[in-house]
């Protein structure tokens, strides 16, 4: 017998947990049809919530996906109200794997059945202070595991308990468009598709879209008091990259080369934790500063050993952004390079008594440029190499050192060289402008936490930004003048990252407020159960109606 509250969201967050959804498998792409047929069998769309939730077939939709090796779609649900104006519920359904459960993966998506074993298991094994932690807590009421139960189906749960909620209400001040997406664990794919259907979707339904909650969730190791939190914007995400390249040479005749592993080496540690690139921000629940710059990828491009010194080593950061954008980005990345550069062969300089030369610093947009001046035969070649690239399935790092690395031979350059640019799709930072809707919606979010905290008994902080990357950078108001800086220095754009000739990014004032837990995207991943399917839906379903009350907001829907 379930021991779990009897709420909507407890029993949405288990259906949905329930169905296997791991990101670009077969069963990610199926999730879709069997999340309508739950929603159309739902108390939300057949009736026993009131006329309001009569439903009609045409309320619960899809939204096609492009790309990936299945296909995948989004899933809609609308709950109209009185009048027009329309806040968003939305998240993804994509969990990463469940290999890491080893002998527990098929209990994996089963949380109250892995919870006793998972339990057992730790209280024979726990070595780990995480597992310690881990096993006290399942030893407990409050704390469920599942392979995606916090990351983020109790989200989308508290999202469709606060719908049941709304649906009661035969006056209720606006309507509610629940949007689950897929595939925000690679590359977004779901929110980006969605993203771009957003002001169609609002003309061809008559729906005024002028908010949206995000439902993510976050970890902490504590008391939940970091974690019960509403973030009015999220941070962005870019992957700097370099392509270092060196004069290659013999090994026993070094002093005429210039070792490109060891300029890479002086780079990377240029660069390793960088307080250039760090971004602060003073909120209300004081100092919000992003995760350090660190290094994601390095290699030499040799095919097999050889006494003859590399030539080119490739290298990718990750860097985390609140404001700046990414020129801003790639110019203090160049500043970095360049400083590096300096001091490296200063050091070689005194080691040998005779200068090592300069090394230029480039982006990649300078070298495509460079090639494309060389003729349409060269042009065409690094074309060629881009689709090559995208079409043999590559990751995106690997896709844009192909590309950077046919850029440098086809340019008729020579070493020592860095070649900057982005390696992967990017996330930009969002955060609520000063359009009625947005400071409407800031406003809903700080009455609304305030009373639910008072309510539960609990805490509620606001954030500026919500700390990890998510589908909020395409759904948010983000700076989509960024798009060309980064599509010019991004070696797979066009081809291995497709991105709309039109607007892109949905530009609908968003805020996250989801569940908390422990360890997401490892096996100990687990949900504070009171606050999910207590204290959340009650968040969500307040902010929503406070953003509805206020007819004088306005949206932010484009033509």
């Amino acid at each position: 017998m379930s021991t779990l509250p009897g709420t909507a969201a407890a029993r949405w967050a288990i259906a949905l947990t329930e169905i296997p959804s791991v990101t670009g498998t077969a069963d990610e792409a199926g999730f879709a049809g069997r999340l309508v047929d739950l929603l159309r069998a739902s108390p939300l769309f057949d009736g026993r919530l009131g006329d309001r939730s009569g439903g009609r077939p045409g309320d619960v939709w899809t939204i096609p996906v492009p790309g990936g090796r299945h296909a995948r779609a989004c899933v809609c649900a609308l709950l109209r109200g009185r009048g027009p104006r329309t806040v968003v519920l939305t998240g993804h359904f994509d969990t990463v794997g469940i290999d890491d459960y080893g002998d527990l993966s098929p209990l994996a998506c089963r949380p109250e059945a892995l919870k006793t074993a998972l339990a057992e298991r730790l209280r024979r094994e726990a070595a780990t202070p995480a597992e310690r932690l881990a096993f006290a807590d399942l030893d407990g009421p409050d704390f469920l595991p599942g392979r995606g139960l916090l990351d983020m189906k109790a989200g989308l749960a508290a999202g469709l308990a606060a719908m049941e909620e709304a649906a009661t209400d035969p006056d209720y001040p606006g309507s509610l468009l629940f949007l689950a997406v897929p595939d925000e664990e690679v590359n977004s794919d779901g929110a980006r598709a969605a993203a771009a259907s957003l002001a169609g979707l609002g003309r061809d339904r008559g729906l005024e879209i002028v908010a949206a909650v995000n439902l993510d969730a976050l970890v902490e190791d504590g008391d939940g008091s970091e974690g019960r939190a509403v973030a009015l914007g999220t941070i962005g995400k870019l992957l700097p990259s370099a392509l270092v390249v060196g004069r290659a040479t013999h090994a026993s005749d070094a002093f005429r080369g210039l070792g490109a592993c060891a300029l890479a080496g002086a780079l990377a540690a240029e660069m390793e934790w960088a307080p250039d690139l760090l971004e602060r921000t003073r909120g209300d629940s004081g100092e919000e500063v992003t995760a350090g710059v660190t290094l994601l990828g390095m290699k030499d491009t040799k095919q097999g050993y050889n006494v003859t010194t590399p030539e080119r080593v490739w290298m990718f950061w990750n860097v985390m952004t609140q404001r700046r954008g990414p020129a801003e980005v790639l110019g203090i990345v160049a500043r970095l390079a360049g400083r590096a550069a300096r001091g490296f062969t200063d050091r070689l300089g005194e080691r040998h008594g005779t200068p090592a030369g300069e090394v230029p610093v480039l982006t990649f947009d300078v070298l495509r440029q460079e090639v494309e001046r060389r003729g349409p035969a060269a042009a065409e070649a690094l074309a060629e190499a881009a689709r090559d690239a995208a079409g043999r399935g590559l990751d995106l790092p690997e896709q844009s050192r192909i590309v950077t690395e046919r850029a440098w031979d086809l340019s008729g350059r020579s070493g020592p060289a860095i070649v900057l640019g982005f390696a992967s799709m990017p996330y930009l930072a969002t955060s609520l402008g000063e359009d009625p809707a947005a400071r409407r919606l800031e406003t809903a979010c700080a009455e609304a936490a305030a009373e639910v905290a008072r309510r539960h008994g609990t805490t509620i902080r606001l954030l500026r930004y919500f700390p990890g990357i998510s589908d909020m950078s395409f759904l948010g108001q983000a700076d989509e003048a960024a798009i060309p800086v980064i599509a010019a220095n991004t070696p797979p754009w066009g081809a291995g990252i497709a991105w709309p000739d039109g607007p892109a990014l949905g530009g609908v004032p968003i805020v996250n407020a989801g569940p908390w837990g422990r360890d997401y995207h490892t096996p100990l991943e687990r949900l504070c159960v009171s606050y999910g399917f207590d204290v959340l839906p009650d968040l969500v379903g307040g902010i929503a109606r406070r953003t509805l009350e206020d007819s004088g907001a306005g949206s932010l829907q484009r033509e």
